[in-house]
């Protein structure tokens, strides 16, 4: 475990949680959902190091156990941090795996920063290209209605909120499919975070375009996603992702909730590694 300073300019600076494994291995950097932190990869840490990889977690600015300063929660500075991880911990060669609202820091990172540190990325149950459903986004799989209504769920009642969502989160076809203890952690994660990060980060994931960015991505990519997503569907997300890559891969996971690292991990697993093995 390591704190790594973020540096934002003068009185800016967010120092980040981060975990190491360390070791010689290969790089695989894996960023977390919303409103979760980096323990949410739990059954990826251990199987990701055993197979020889070196695998950092962070929590996101106002998640878990990071700093919770009252702004920075656009893509840009989110993207900063996760350069400030690869800058401090000296990483090259890295796979970048973006779990849900994580997906749109892998792809404003390629977008900003390029490839030269990247080795490949992983779209995971992930938001890009534009979950706002607008005249110019028709696939778009969240309606401005949808949204306001979170937010307002959300500032209403935190409680009954994350309880609301994480069985969205965990459920395929409106059936959980995950243990309820494995529910009841997501629970304790998602209150780590702040109220003004979890409002302001479900502004940036609903409202980011990345249609621009994604076509710059030119490092071998996989888009793994669960065909039951109810949070982030998969013909509105992964699949649009998928088509924008040239050369992406994209496996489907049959029954997959949007927690499918969670509520099917070892095929999640074996399907990343693989792609990381290449």
């Amino acid at each position: 475990m390591t704190e790594i300073n973020a540096h934002h300019g003068i009185l800016k600076d967010v120092n980040l949680h981060v975990d190491d494994t360390g070791g010689s291995g290969r790089p695989v950097v894996l960023i977390h959902g919303w409103p979760l932190s980096g323990e949410s990869w739990k059954h990826q840490v251990p199987a990701f190091e055993a197979a020889g990889y070196r695998v950092i977690t962070y929590d996101r600015r106002g998640f878990g156990r990071s700093d919770k300063p009252l702004t920075g929660y656009g893509y840009d500075s989110l993207t900063t941090d996760l350069r400030a991880v690869l800058d401090a911990l000296e990483l090259d060669d890295v796979t970048l795996v973006g779990f849900s609202m994580g997906g749109g820091e892998v792809a404003r990172y390629v977008s900003e920063y390029g490839t030269d540190r990247i080795h490949s990325v992983v779209f995971a149950s992930a938001i890009p290209p534009f979950l706002m459903q607008l005249p110019n986004n028709p696939d778009g799989p969240l309606t401005a209605a949808k949204a306001a209504a979170m937010a307002a769920s959300l500032t209403a009642n935190r409680d009954n909120f994350y309880d609301e969502f994480t069985q969205d989160f965990f459920s395929a076809n409106g059936t959980l499919v995950v243990s309820e203890a494995e529910r009841q952690a997501a629970i304790t994660l998602a209150q780590q975070a702040s109220k003004v990060a979890a409002l302001e980060a479900m502004t940036a994931f609903g409202t980011t375009d990345f249609r621009d960015d994604l076509p710059k991505i030119t490092v071998p990519t996989l888009v793994i996603h669960g065909d039951a997503d109810a949070i982030v569907p998969l013909e509105g997300s992964g699949a649009r992702t998928h088509a924008a890559i040239a050369g992406s891969e994209l496996h489907v996971v049959a029954g997959g909730p949007h927690g499918v690292n969670v509520s099917h991990p070892e095929e999640w697993n074996r399907v990343v590694l693989e792609f990381l093995a290449k």
